[in-house]
């Protein structure tokens, strides 16, 4: 049997533009689901926006745009081979390293050939008489397939600030999550920087560099640690390929996604000594590891008075590295509990604070209120400036997806059944949206993780049950609205318990306007989900109901 008769194919009649998966979007999501569909035997295409591969890597190219997992752990494990040839040459490899590693994956798996570049998917509807989805691209071409997979990614629908006045600014205007592929060169330029997230904390040193003046104008500070990177020793890369098989296992069973020792230290930090919490809590700073506070102590996020104390340490290491104590103080988080927004690396970020072409906007106490030709009014005043670079943020987990015009059984919109916030079941499927999959969609661990080795989890379980579902001669697998409910309070009674939805972070969907306040990740850990996730699958697909 040949490898394109392994699968049965159900759904829309077979022919020019049928398929019988179409993945939408070619970032780490839709490159791996295409190598492991088209190993089934599954006729497969992925449809991209873009003119390249690379999804986020593609577009946020600003300064400094860096991943916050160890390379060597950011990074495909399905392939022994690639893990040894590939050579990470940064600790946390920037945007551009990072590029030709996916773009390398692209080659070396022969995936372009069923990749469709500059190819914007506008609508997904499913066809109840025929089986399947009906997939519409901008250019109005019509593609059919039994399954729809949405490699959409988590943070890929950035976030306009609605400034009034900006689109009558007279100078250069750049966004990080568009940044020009050819760069931005900001010497001898008055440059604002709007927003201290994650991007903006990356980028701004490097923008600092540049500049004649930087303004930045921030929000809400965050908590940033130092990323503590470096050039990677090419005998510490060999003894970390040595051990892959090791790490990589401990990494898809741990909570994060990163390789965790069994006796990673827990306990409660009130019961521990003041000099044994700053003991713990200093490592971890000069660790240089998001994840390196989780490992300290197990109520970091559960507990008030225990979180106080690693948000008091962090919030101390800040001020002791800003020389100017009202800049400090206006850089110190208080507005939310240490760990309730993803956590920033940086590299010098606040230490740029001390240069003197740099200033610091609070805009709590002098909201911003217009743009005008060559400058950004506040309520207390008004800063010339010839560039602005919009770090606003995404509309992350379900903004994607929204975007598009994706209808279940009976014409049902996606927006309409997720209006009072997104229901899932484990993150992968929806009631009323027979086989479409999410890769990483809300009520799964996602962004509260190793992204990759959620990805990667995500497409091996689809995979699984398209194969599942091929023996069986199956047409589809839907989730069952009871099982939707059970897992979306379970989700919801999981966050509850922890101090996580007390910020006003995008994990809550806080930074749109109109957008419920609900927390869209699984905040139960990794291995618990993955667990769940196989339970799952070997009870037949418990919780689906299979046609």
């Amino acid at each position: 049997m040949s490898g394109e008769d392994r699968l049965n194919r159900p759904g829309p009649a077979r022919g020019a533009g049928a398929y019988d998966v179409i993945v939408v979007g070619a970032g780490l999501a839709g490159l791996y689901a295409l190598h492991r569909l088209r190993g089934l035997g599954a006729r497969t295409l992925v449809l991209e926006a873009a003119d390249g591969v690379g999804g986020t890597w593609y577009w946020n190219r600003y300064p400094g745009a860096r991943c916050d997992v160890e390379s060597v752990f950011y990074s495909y494990s399905f392939s022994p081979e690639l893990q040894q040839e590939w050579q990470w040459t940064e600790r946390y490899a920037g945007q551009p390293e990072i590029l030709r590693y996916l773009e390398h994956v692209a080659d070396r798996f022969d995936l372009r050939r069923d990749i469709r570049l500059n190819t914007r998917v506008t609508a997904a509807h499913y066809d109840e008489a025929a089986g399947g989805w009906r997939i519409r691209t901008h250019d109005g071409t019509t593609l059919t397939a039994s399954y729809c997979v949405m490699a959409t990614g988590c943070l890929s629908r950035s976030q306009s600030p609605g400034l009034e006045g900006l689109d009558d600014f007279g100078g250069s205007v750049h966004r990080t999550a568009r940044w020009p592929h050819e760069g931005v060169d900001f010497s001898g330029r008055r440059v604002a920087v709007i927003g201290t997230g994650s991007s903006a904390i990356q980028a701004i040193p490097l923008i600092a560099d540049q500049a004649a003046r930087l303004t930045v104008f921030q929000r809400t500070p965050n908590f940033s640690l130092p990323a503590r990177n470096r050039p990677l020793d090419p005998a510490e890369l060999t003894r970390v390929k040595k051990r892959y098989p090791h790490l990589r296992e401990l990494a898809r069973n741990s909570a994060f996604g990163v390789p965790q020792a069994p006796d990673t230290p827990s306990g409660s930090a009130l019961a521990a000594s003041p000099e044994e919490r700053a003991a713990r809590y200093g490592a971890a700073w000069d660790a240089g590891s998001l994840f390196g506070f989780s490992d300290t102590y197990s109520d970091l996020i559960t507990d008030e008075s225990a979180n106080e104390t690693a948000g008091d340490y962090v919030r101390a290491r800040i001020r002791e590295a800003i020389r100017d104590p009202a800049t400090a103080d206006r850089l110190t988080p208080r507005h939310h509990p240490f760990g309730t927004k993803r956590l920033c690396l940086d590299s010098g970020y606040y230490d740029t604070f001390n240069r003197s072409h740099v200033a610091l906007v609070d805009l709590r106490s002098s909201p911003l209120v217009r743009v005008t030709r060559n400058s950004i009014v506040t309520t207390a005043d008004e800063h010339r400036v010839d560039s602005i670079v919009l770090a606003t943020g995404f509309d992350a987990m379900t903004g994607a997806l929204l975007a598009l015009d994706i209808r279940g059984r009976a014409g049902r919109t996606l927006r309409a059944a997720w209006a009072n916030g997104p229901r899932t079941y484990l993150g992968l499927a929806v009631a009323g949206f027979p086989n479409l999959f999410l890769i990483t969609g809300p009520g799964s661990p996602s962004v509260l993780s190793n992204m990759i080795v959620s990805i990667e989890q995500h497409v091996d379980w689809i995979a699984d049950a398209i194969q599942w579902l091929s023996r069986r001669a199956a047409v589809s697998l839907e989730a069952a609205d009871e099982a939707e409910t059970a897992w979306t309070a379970h989700v919801d009674a999981l966050s509850a318990a922890t101090l996580l939805p007390r910020a006003a972070s995008w994990w809550t969907g806080a930074n749109v306007a109109g957008k419920p306040r609900v927390f869209m990740p699984y905040p139960g850990g990794l291995k618990s989900y993955r667990d769940t996730c196989d339970a799952v699958a070997d009870d037949g697909y418990r919780g689906f109901i299979v046609t």
